[in-house]
């Protein structure tokens, strides 16, 4: 069974234990801990030892989206603080020093970019990081493929090409901002078309901003994501 939850940084801003908390109300089996600005994320490895995560499956942790370059060895050092069984998702703009990364090997999760990225929205371009970071594992992001291409026929290349190190799916609505918002009519029947493409057990977190969201809200949102991914038959792709 697919492990299903939501990024703590969707429900709860900078907020992960309020994220937590409202997450603890739900059927919820997967989290990603949230740091998303690059002040978010010495107090989040500070409270570590202190956070209620027993209940989850599947969990990662989404590494600064944008950062100083200077703070990349910041980035770097804070890693050694996560479990190694933990991803570590990372947007491919905020690597500089290529050689440095490459030593969190599978553990680091390569995510495919939205239109405001230089990089990584595309399966050549995605090619091009994993040439650099070999041992790489991948989490795709099917509101930023939406975004990209609405056709989703780039979003089939990318599965296609990747699905030996597919590990983890972001899953929402993207808006013409680039912002996340909880899952359309339109959204959802482009997402259910990659349906047989995703195999059942590659964890979901779901990135819906829901404002003010309650444990009803998140259960909600969650039953729909399982439900467009499994609205046509899954099967692993071929080779898996």
């Amino acid at each position: 069974m697919r492990a299903i939850g939501f990024s703590t940084g969707a429900l709860a801003l900078s907020d992960f234990a309020e994220g937590l908390r409202i997450l603890s109300g739900t059927s919820a089996t997967a989290v990603e801990l949230s740091a998303l600005r690059q002040h978010e994320l010495q107090p989040l490895v500070d409270a570590l030892p202190r956070l209620p995560l027993q209940r989850f499956k599947h969990i990662s942790v989404h590494l600064p989206s944008s950062a100083d370059p200077s703070f990349e060895g910041a980035i770097l050092d804070a890693t050694r603080s996560f479990p190694n069984h933990w991803l570590l998702v990372v947007h491919p703009n905020i690597i500089h020093s290529w050689e440095r990364w490459k030593v969190l090997g599978s553990r680091l999760c390569i995510e495919n970019m939205d239109k405001r990225k230089p990089l990584g929205q595309t399966a050549r371009q995605l090619d091009d990081i994993f040439v650099r970071l070999n041992e790489a594992t991948f989490c795709f992001d099917l509101g930023h493929a939406y975004q990209v291409d609405p056709t989703m026929s780039e979003a089939v290349l990318i599965l296609e090409r990747f699905k030996g190190r597919l590990r983890q799916l972001h899953v929402s609505e993207v808006n013409s901002e680039s912002k996340h918002d909880p899952i359309s009519l339109e959204t959802e029947a482009a997402f259910s078309r990659l349906g047989r493409l995703i195999p059942a057990d590659t964890p979901a977190i779901l990135e819906s901003r829901l404002p003010r969201p309650t444990a009803a809200e998140v259960e909600a949102e969650m039953k729909l994501v399982r439900d467009v991914l499994s609205s046509t038959v899954s099967l692993r792709l071929a080779g898996d």
